[in-house]
């Protein structure tokens, strides 16, 4: 969905830098593109170019839990069951400045179960502008396919839903939804 959107907003005229862990894509050769390999090279990244942007997209998580430990060398197999200890990895999403923001701020909730509640729930505790909410519990929708269905919810309560189409036309819609978004805040501020 983030090159999607990504070619949707250089379609639109947007200058757009991709921040991108490995993917089976080749990134849009108009794109500025940072490549990272590590949950903590994304949160870096993030970081370093949020503060130069209108509209911060946050599509996924890199992964709710890292490794605790990680080995210098390969892990030899063995006839005995191995435990892995998980620890939560930085939330990035949630580690965004709360006050004085000058970029809108879309965020991605993929839920498997009360998609509203769940999505309405991460819009205030990440306190994102935008939350962008699919169910993903079904192999037809959302990550592996080309095709998604989502519901937009706003911090104002409204909402809006664009049925399943394929990932490029909801990209196209989620533009000039965010686009239109980031004009009212401006407007609103100026007055």
């Amino acid at each position: 969905m983030g090159y999607a959107i990504t070619e949707a907003a250089l379609a639109a005229g947007h200058d757009v830098t991709l921040i991108s862990g490995p993917v089976n894509l080749d990134p849009p050769r108009d794109a500025q593109f940072v490549s990272i390999l590590t949950s903590d090279e994304m949160y870096k990244a993030v970081h370093r170019y949020a503060r130069a942007c209108d509209v911060l997209v946050m599509c996924a998580a890199v992964a709710d839990y890292k490794s605790a430990k990680v080995s210098a060398t390969k892990i030899k197999k063995r006839n005995a069951t191995l435990s892995l200890e998980l620890v939560p990895s930085r939330d990035i999403l949630a580690s965004l400045p709360k006050r004085d923001r000058h970029c809108l701020v879309v965020g991605f909730a993929a839920e498997t179960n009360d998609l509203e509640k769940n999505a309405q729930k991460k819009l205030r505790a990440k306190n994102c502008d935008i939350i962008v909410a699919n169910d993903v519990s079904g192999a037809d929708s959302g990550m592996e396919s080309d095709a998604n269905e989502v519901t937009i919810f706003f911090r104002n309560g409204e909402r809006e839903k664009i049925l399943r189409a394929s990932k490029k036309i909801i990209a196209r819609k989620l533009v000039k939804i965010f686009s239109n978004s980031r004009e009212k805040r401006l407007t609103k501020k100026m007055w």
